[in-house]
């Protein structure tokens, strides 16, 4: 396994991932008319200046052609409704590494609910899943999300910083995880991080652009490689010019 392979999801050593997988996570609460229409979505990864896009396996199915889309294509591996509140949460394997190839991804993601009671199961499914991906070339990025009883702040940098380690350990070439909220504390985090690129979390959508501007600069600062993003791209009122906003930051700063 070669390091290097995480480079085919940034663009001189930075990143930003359009993350799609909400209809999944949370029905079609966060879609409007037009951000219903994963095809649509598509056309902004395309076009708005992301290095990957991400999604579950049917929107690739149906959407994404490896012939036609230039963004390179992260697959989601796992998931859960949001049907279910367990205070414990847990999302299983609904999709395995062969597949996403077949769908023409290059690389694959997968969410860890950090300090939940079940953690030790999806710990154990994503091992195997490492494992499988880096053997046929693939990226694999951890989305790292701390939940449950043992975690009364899933922002706190000790927290976050536990969470990037774990995605190190665990041998991710990415991991996906919220920002703390600030500069020095995020800086720890990334560190924790090692080798591994971090990704911050976009988050609930935002009226305020210059916020979202004046995070990308932070994290940036922090050492983070860039942003995995959805919601404040599309349903942003011009997609494209906010990625634009976001990407000026990201790969010039």
């Amino acid at each position: 396994m070669t390091r290097d392979i995480v480079n085919r999801i940034l663009r001189n050593g930075r990143g930003m991932i359009l993350a799609y997988d909400h209809g999944f996570e949370h029905g079609p609460v966060d879609f409007d008319e037009k951000s219903v229409d994963p095809g649509w979505v598509m056309e902004i990864a395309d076009n708005g200046n992301f290095t990957a896009v991400a999604c579950q396996k049917g929107i690739a199915s149906y959407y994404y052609d490896p012939s036609r889309h230039r963004v390179p294509l992260i697959l989601k591996l796992n998931g859960k409704t949001s049907f279910h509140k367990e205070e414990e949460p847990i999302s299983l394997q609904n999709c395995d590494v062969d597949e996403a190839i077949s769908l023409g991804a290059i690389g694959v993601g997968y969410t860890i609910y950090v300090g939940s009671e079940h953690e030790q199961t999806m710990i154990q499914e994503f091992s195997k899943v490492e494992r499988e991906a880096h053997e046929k070339g693939l990226v694999v990025v951890g989305w790292m999300y701390p939940r449950g009883k043992h975690v009364p702040n899933d922002i706190d940098h000790d927290v976050l910083a536990y969470s990037a380690r774990l995605a190190l350990e665990l041998n991710c070439d990415a991991v996906k995880i919220k920002y703390t909220g600030d500069v020095e504390s995020f800086k720890w985090v990334v560190k924790s991080a090692g080798k591994a690129k971090v990704f911050v979390v976009g988050g609930p959508r935002t009226e305020m652009a210059l916020q979202l501007v004046d995070t990308a600069q932070q994290i940036i600062e922090a050492g983070a490689v860039g942003f995995a993003i959805g919601r404040n791209m599309w349903q942003a009122k011009d997609p494209l010019e906010a990625s634009k906003q976001i990407a000026d930051i990201v790969f010039k700063t």
